[in-house]
């Protein structure tokens, strides 16, 4: 977003979806980690998946003749050893459906090796390198990014192995290598990337238990990636270990009341806030204590408002008055067991609707009725479909379908998109009646 002067006249915008194919899933860690095995598990469990895997190492720099000749002084683990910028054409190839040429690297000859590998693309893309998480713009590209982390003496003697049996290496200058150049890149460029992965696995690719709950995660990750190929309109917050813990919390049918509203509550705010961020806004100037002037945004809330559909939606209200103070706030009470057209029983809503900005709340999208009679009525106010956004924090897919094929216009916001419906409508896995949980009526 550029600056602009005070005299021009502000841009309104409103934010991108950032759902787009294929899922691609970053692997980094140290040298000799067991990136590579991780990798190779992952994918044979990914049954059903086009995989593509792609090695940093690929991408590494040829070396002239006096760099060769020289390269026991050369450090491999710096971010200035990979062309960064042709494994970011590749990789932005791939996620537009293109295809892609990838380099060939001899590590024995430190050259590139031609013909280059022709990639199609795939449903998933995993990129693994020591150093995939350096650079800022590959992190924006990656749907998932886990970090490989091995203790440092385990490192160094799979090192040992692979560079002597795989690179022809001698133990010598492995170790040479390794204390003057792999220890101390190790420790400055690659050890603090790790606060940037969605997941850790420690011990490597011995903890398979771990890397059994992240091959579950991902098919989790995938089948909302998925639905949301179709729908440009659907969001679902950033997944982190904090998100799924907390909807872990919530979803235990043996998690107190306290707990669960506790918990309930700051997975709620998540999705307010996000939410929120899908506001119009336009760019302001503001001075700060410095004195130097900082181009920001401002939401445009004057026009707002939230419409709960009582009573589970009602949990949802303090976290939107917490962050727009003074909403308005209105209700839709709707039978869910009524004869079609004889759901809706009580409405109130603000006189000015057809007006506002409009942010529905229900923590729960199960079949979608509720929500196309609420969304209904408030187009029959005067409301655009455009101006609704829909609050709620996990979703089944049979709702989905039937919110967003009536109304392509709204966005859905959500915190986890469920595997479905079962024979009673319930959502599976769900996490029970929220209304009586969240307001104690078990």
């Amino acid at each position: 977003m550029g600056s602009r002067s005070g005299k021009s006249s502000p841009k309104v915008s409103s934010m991108e979806n950032n759902h787009k194919e294929p899922f691609i899933i970053g692997v980094a860690g140290g040298a000799a980690s067991g990136k590579t095995t991780v990798c190779d598990i992952i994918t044979q469990q990914l049954h059903g998946q086009q995989i593509i895997v792609l090695s940093q190492e690929s991408f590494y720099y040829g070396l002239s003749e006096k760099k060769v000749s020289q390269v026991q002084g050369y450090n491999f683990d710096h971010p200035d050893a990979f062309d960064t910028e042709r494994l970011l054409s590749c990789l932005k190839s791939l996620k537009c459906g293109n295809e892609a040429d990838i380099p060939n690297y001899d590590f024995k000859t430190y050259e590139k090796v031609f013909p280059e590998r022709k990639v199609s693309p795939s449903d998933v893309i995993i990129l693994e390198g020591i150093l995939v998480f350096h650079d800022p713009r590959l992190r924006e590209l990656m749907n998932m990014k886990i970090f490989v982390d091995t203790d440092a003496d385990v490192r160094l003697a799979q090192r040992i192995h692979r560079d002597t049996v795989e690179k022809g290496r001698a133990v010598t200058v492995v170790l040479e290598q390794y204390y003057k150049f792999v220890k101390p890149s190790f420790e400055d460029f690659i050890a603090p990337t790790k606060k940037y992965a969605d997941i850790i696995i420690p011990w490597g690719r011995n903890n398979n238990v771990a890397i059994d709950l992240i091959v579950q995660h991902i098919h989790t990750k995938l089948g909302q990636h998925d639905i949301c190929k179709f729908y440009s309109n659907l969001y679902v917050i950033h997944s982190t270990f904090q998100t799924r813990g907390m909807l872990t919390i919530i979803r235990d049918a043996n998690t107190s009341k306290h707990d669960f509203i506790f918990y309930a509550d700051r997975l709620i705010r998540l999705v307010v806030e996000n939410g929120l961020g899908h506001l119009p806004f336009k760019e302001k100037q503001v001075k700060t204590p410095t004195g130097a002037v900082y181009t920001g945004v401002e939401f445009c809330r004057e026009k707002l408002c939230g419409i709960s559909v009582i009573r589970s939606g009602e949990s949802m209200e303090n976290a939107l008055r917490a962050c727009c103070k003074g909403i308005k706030i209105g209700k839709i009470l709707i039978h869910k067991d009524a004869e079609e057209g004889k759901q809706l029983i009580y409405q109130h809503l603000p006189k000015d609707i057809a007006e506002r900005h409009v942010l529905l709340l229900d923590p729960i999208l199960a079949t979608g009725n509720s929500a196309v009679q609420a969304i209904s009525l408030m187009l029959e106010r005067g409301v655009q479909e455009s101006n609704i956004i829909f609050l709620n924090l996990i979703s089944a897919p049979e709702g989905i379908h039937a919110v967003c094929k009536k109304f392509p216009r709204i966005r859905i916001i959500t915190s986890e998109i469920e595997l479905g419906l079962n024979d009673e409508c319930h959502v599976i896995p769900g996490m029970g009646e929220f209304g009586d949980r969240y307001f104690g009526t078990v």
